[in-house]
């Protein structure tokens, strides 16, 4: 079984990608929905998420209460 490796994401092409990334976020997708349809890992999908200035909701879904 052989792996391909994707070049790494740098300038131009990364600011490009995180900013579809916040903007999906911000529609309501998930962390895991913007990966996939970035077609990026997860971890990269945070990471562009936190470096394109997004606050991350909090986790755990629908009936959650907030920390006092």
């Amino acid at each position: 079984m052989t792996t391909t490796r994707r070049p790494r994401l740098k300038g131009t092409d990364r600011e490009e990608t995180a900013r579809r990334a916040a903007e999906l976020y911000a529609q309501g997708c998930t962390i895991a929905s913007v990966a996939r349809q970035l077609d990026l890992s997860y971890f990269l999908a945070r990471t562009l998420l936190l470096e394109a200035g997004v606050t991350l909701r909090a986790r755990g879904g629908w009936g959650r209460k907030a920390a006092a």
